[in-house]
């Protein structure tokens, strides 16, 4: 049963526009016995209209994390002085004392991502009922994650688009209005994702040398992961926009600092790809001279 937790938890001072970063934590569900809960950011201004929402899914392989890590609120504070509500939720982790998932042990890590799914339906449900007191525009949620949570995020439109039955508690007539992806993929059982209607537009950031999610698919048969090189090609050869951010020789890192140094792209993206509903396909392959990274991150080893 869904309730309203009464206390404002924090008040962050944003300098930029001299405005107050306004969080409230709402319970959005309880289950498992699990309370999941969800932080909203606004700011002064957001009572003026309804606001884009963006609804942000914590990374950390589906075993940790958390919804408030202090890494985030960069991220979280741009865009609340953009003038959106930013929506930051919790999900249940599945893959808790789980041994590192593979080709032939996929059952925890399927049930892990369909888990984070549900919740994030269930936290975008709690939106949507809840639009008009929250004044948030129903018509422009977007969903954004990193690691775990981009995989979330691009399931989540995935399986909405594809009328999967998992999506049937959205309305009939609910479609996310975009999805950023820090280094994610969709897990399928028909080969590369086909979407029986098109997809939302799609912003992309992966590292080509990323061995914990992966960049390009690990699959047997048609069983496996797809990462954002097949679902960009994907999304190329069928005419879906898209834009995507091919970090070249970097690895899972790209899970997060796109989110601090990327910035003013993002908000390019939402502003062309959803708000004016360009039609563009874009792929760039960025390589920094200066940047080295660890690339020796798997999943054997991230999960032992």
């Amino acid at each position: 049963m869904k309730k309203l937790l009464p206390i404002v938890l924090c008040f962050l001072t944003v300098t930029l526009f001299g405005q107050t970063v306004r969080v409230e934590t709402r319970l959005y569900a309880e289950k498992e016995g699990q309370e999941l809960k969800m932080d909203i950011y606004t700011c002064d201004s957001a009572t003026v209209q309804p606001q884009p929402c963006l609804v942000f899914v914590f990374g950390g392989g589906f075993k940790n994390g958390t919804r408030d890590a202090e890494f985030y609120h960069p991220f979280f504070n741009y865009f609340v002085e953009r003038g959106f509500t930013v929506a930051s939720i919790d999900y249940r982790l599945g893959m808790k004392d789980q041994k590192a998932p593979g080709i032939f042990n996929n059952k925890p890590i399927r049930n892990a991502i369909a888990i984070a799914v549900e919740d994030l339906y269930s936290a975008t449900n709690y939106l949507l009922e809840n639009a008009e007191e929250l004044h948030i525009d129903p018509s422009l949620i977007i969903i954004s994650g990193s690691s775990a949570g981009a995989i979330t995020v691009l399931q989540a439109d995935y399986e909405n688009r594809d009328n999967h039955p998992s999506a049937s508690v959205l309305p009939d007539d609910f479609r996310y209005a975009g999805v950023i992806s820090f280094a994610g993929a969709i897990f399928s059982t028909e080969g590369t994702p086909s979407y029986t209607q098109p997809p939302a537009p799609t912003l992309f950031f992966h590292g080509s040398a990323d061995k914990l999610v992966p960049y390009n698919k690990t699959r047997f048969f048609n069983i496996g992961m797809f990462g954002s090189k097949p679902l960009a090609k994907k999304f190329r050869r069928e005419r879906y926009p898209y834009l995507f951010y091919s970090m070249e020789d970097i690895g899972h890192e790209v899970s997060e600092y796109p989110m601090q140094e990327f910035l003013p792209e993002i908000d390019r993206f939402i502003s062309d790809w959803v708000f004016d509903k360009k039609q563009w396909m874009k792929d760039i392959h960025f390589k920094d001279l200066l940047r080295t990274s660890d690339t020796s991150t798997t999943p054997g080893n991230y999960y032992e």
